[in-house]
């Protein structure tokens, strides 16, 4: 039964969507040169990662709390107008 579920998660896990980046010639300059310096070897893996931190991030920044009720959040979507 464990291997079931392995192969149950993998399937979850696999990706299978695409998303296009596109950078100008300074844009992929830099990051070519950020990936030789820090070694990085995988780009698509160090891009994934790195937009996933920010997301995450800006999740955890605007989580709703308990006495602050400041301006509108991706979880506090009431706008008045």
């Amino acid at each position: 039964m464990d291997g079931r579920r392995a192969i149950y998660k993998e399937d979850r896990l696999r990706r299978n969507n695409r998303l296009s980046l596109m950078l100008n010639n300074r844009e992929l300059r830099a990051l070519g040169i950020y990936c030789s310096r820090y070694r990085v070897k995988n780009k698509s893996e160090f891009l994934r990662a790195t937009i996933m931190k920010a997301i995450v991030k800006r999740f955890e920044e605007e989580h709703p709390t308990l006495w602050e009720e400041t301006e509108p959040t991706l979880f506090n979507q009431n706008v008045t107008r």
